[in-house]
C-alpha cells in the first residue's frame, strides 16, 4: 500500500510547480521532499520525477498518480473534517492564503486572535494572486484564501468552493506631487489618460484590472514598469517615473513628493473568502471566517484622501 504522506509530496510538486514551493507549503524542507518522493518511486517500481533544466518535471506515470492522490486526499480530507466536527475542537493545520495587502493589512490581527483563543490550531500563511488561490483551495491544498477581484475583472469560483464577502477596498490614484494632476481634489478614469503605469505584472488580478479598467476608458495603457509589491511601484512613483492605481487596504504612509487622489467614480474591489465547501463544518474553517468577519472593520487601511488635510 502506498504511503500517503508520499502521495501527498508529490501531489505538492504537481500543485505547485517545484520541489522547493512544494516543500514551503507543505512546511519541510526540499530534501525531505525529495526523499519522499524517491521512496515512492522504489514503492512503486516506477520514475516520477524527470530533470529538466535545473528544475524536475513529472513524468506521464506520475501525471496519472497525482489525479489518483487528489481523491484520495479529498477523501482522507474529508474524514478528518467529520472528527474535528464531531469533537467540536478548533485543532490541526489551518492553510490560509490571502492576496499581498490583505495578509499585511488584514492578517495579523486574525492570525494573532486565533493562537491567542486555540493554542492547539497550526497556522500556515501563504501570500499569493487570487487567480492562483482558488485553484488552491479548489485542489485541497489551501484550506481558506482572502481573495479580491472587481466588477469587470470577476474572479470565478470553482465547483465545490465556497464563497463569503467581507467588505470593499478604494483605490486611489498615486502620483508625483509635482504632477500636473496632482492639484486637483479629484480625478476622473478620463483625466488619467495619456499617463505612464507602474502596475503588477501580467497573469496578476491587479494587473488584469488596471488593463481593462483603461482599455474601457478607450486608451491602450502604457505599463513601463510592473511590480509586485505596492510599496515597490510607489517609490517608482516618488521618482517620477510613472503614476500607479493603488487599494487603501494595507497601504502604509505615503512618502514626501508622493500624493493620493480619490477617483470619480470610485475603483471599489471586493474582497471575499474562499474554503472548500464540503469543510464547512470543521471547526477550524468556522473560528476562521468568525475571525476575518470580527477583525475586517479594524484593519488597517490608508485614510481617503483630501488635497486640505494633505495641505493642512
Amino acid at each position: 500500500m502506498m504511503d500517503l504522506g508520499r502521495l501527498r509530496a508529490l501531489h505538492a510538486v504537481a500543485v505547485h510547480g517545484s520541489v522547493g514551493r512544494a516543500a514551503a507549503a507543505l512546511g519541510y524542507t526540499p530534501s525531505a521532499v525529495s526523499q519522499q518522493i524517491s521512496k515512492l518511486e522504489r514503492e512503486t517500481r516506477t520514475p516520477l520525477l524527470e530533470k529538466r533544466g535545473r528544475g524536475v518535471v513529472l513524468t506521464d506515470a506520475a501525471q496519472e498518480l497525482v489525479r489518483t492522490a487528489g481523491t484520495v486526499l479529498a477523501l482522507v480530507e474529508q474524514a478528518e473534517v467529520g472528527l474535528e466536527a464531531r469533537r467540536g475542537q478548533v485543532t490541526g493545520r489551518l492553510f490560509l492564503a490571502a492576496f499581498a495587502t490583505a495578509a499585511r493589512g488584514l492578517l495579523p490581527a486574525v492570525l494573532a486572535d486565533l493562537t491567542a483563543r486555540y493554542p492547539d490550531l497550526e497556522l500556515r500563511v501563504l501570500e499569493s494572486d487570487p487567480y492562483l488561490m482558488a485553484e488552491l483551495v479548489a485542489r485541497g491544498e489551501i484550506d481558506l484564501a482572502v481573495v479580491q477581484d472587481w466588477p469587470n475583472t470577476p474572479l470565478a469560483t470553482p465547483e465545490g468552493v465556497a464563497r463569503r464577502p467581507l467588505g470593499q477596498d478604494v483605490v486611489d490614484a498615486v502620483l508625483p506631487a509635482d504632477h500636473p494632476l496632482a492639484v486637483r481634489e479629484v480625478l476622473s478614469v478620463g483625466d488619467l489618460l495619456g499617463q505612464t503605469w507602474v502596475n503588477t505584472p501580467a497573469g496578476t488580478i491587479c494587473h488584469d484590472w488596471l488593463i481593462r479598467t483603461l482599455r474601457e476608458a478607450g486608451e491602450e495603457p502604457d505599463t513601463r514598469f510592473q511590480a509586485t509589491e505596492f510599496d515597490t511601484q510607489i517609490a517608482l512613483i516618488a521618482a517620477g517615473l510613472c503614476l500607479g492605481l493603488v487599494p487603501r487596504l494595507g497601504r502604509a504612509p505615503l512618502p514626501e513628493g508622493v500624493v493620493a487622489r480619490p477617483i470619480v467614480p470610485e475603483p471599489t474591489r471586493r474582497v471575499s473568502v474562499l474554503w472548500r465547501e464540503h469543510a464547512s463544518r470543521r471547526p477550524a474553517i468556522i473560528a476562521a471566517l468568525e475571525a476575518l468577519r470580527r477583525h475586517w472593520p479594524e484593519r488597517t487601511a490608508a485614510p481617503e484622501p483630501t488635497l486640505i488635510a494633505q495641505r493642512g
